[in-house]
């Protein structure tokens, strides 16, 4: 096995981040594949080769029967025991945008009381009413167990979705804050929650949720994404940033992007392990 670890990064009809993804994971020191849903069906690629599995994100089979719905269905139908077979093996998974959609619909997530198979929560149409294409900031819960966000406190990213509003009944969401699984909230500028404000929480998810983890901490599902802030630059106010960082005496040579953190945490996690 390579000391780097091993990504296996999810393509296939109508998925769009997948460069930016594979791209990101290769900036935090993994090896990252790009793969055909099909060839992992096919056995072509074996899951079982690789550490990290990344959903990401775009519009999977044109979204016609709901946002990640076909390429769940996909997915248990044909390779269900496998994916479940990489949970029970502690290995790392993460779904960003339609790859979050797509694991909650196979039950992968919430995983409440270790139950990966019973779809619980939803992410559903947008509040608003349309597609919102931004820019946001989330808080990250300092108590939860989520791998893939330790030790950070806040970050921006993009959300660019027409179904992120996170739903759930109100025992699961009490069940997902007693657990820590609400690993971040769509937040005011300050850092705050955003109580629900829009366009501060961009598609109106119950609690400002904007990402969950499962009990363990290792299965990671957010509307935004963190594979589009691998630069500097990506961020719209950079050049403000930049000024602001030198008049305080701050390094301003950065051009790492503040989202890569996200799949540093993960790198490090398995390579600690």
């Amino acid at each position: 096995m390579s000391s780097k670890p091993n990504v296996l990064v999810l393509t296939g009809f109508g998925l769009t981040c997948d460069h930016e993804t594979a791209y990101a994971f290769g900036l935090a020191g993994a090896v990252a594949r790009r793969a055909h849903i099909n060839a992992l069906i096919a056995g072509d690629v074996r899951l079982d080769d690789f550490q990290i599995l990344a959903f990401g994100g775009g519009f999977s089979w044109g979204d016609d029967h709901g946002a990640g719905v076909i390429q769940a269905l996909r997915l248990r139908t044909n390779i269900g025991d496998r994916l479940l077979d990489f949970v029970a093996a502690q290995k790392l998974i993460i779904g960003i945008c339609n790859g979050f959609q797509t694991l909650v619909n196979l039950g992968l997530l919430p995983g409440i009381d270790g139950d990966y198979t019973r779809r619980s929560v939803a992410l559903t149409y947008n509040d608003c009413g349309n597609f919102r294409d931004q820019w946001v900031r989330v808080a990250i819960n300092p108590d939860s167990p989520c791998v893939f966000t330790r030790g950070m406190q806040t970050l921006d990213m993009p959300v660019r979705h027409g179904e992120g509003k996170f739903y759930g009944e109100s025992e699961t969401l009490t069940a997902l804050a007693d657990n820590h699984q609400i690993a971040m909230q769509y937040a005011l500028p300050d850092g705050r929650p955003a109580a629900g404000a829009f366009p501060h929480n961009p598609n109106g998810s119950l609690a400002d949720i904007a990402g969950i983890c499962d009990p363990t901490g290792r299965i990671f599902g957010l509307m935004p994404h963190p594979e589009a802030y691998n630069h500097v630059t990506n961020h719209p106010d950079w050049t403000r940033l930049k000024e602001r960082n030198q008049r305080a005496g701050k390094d301003h040579k950065k051009v790492m992007g503040d989202g890569i953190q996200i799949f540093k945490n993960a790198v490090s996690f398995i390579a600690a392990s």
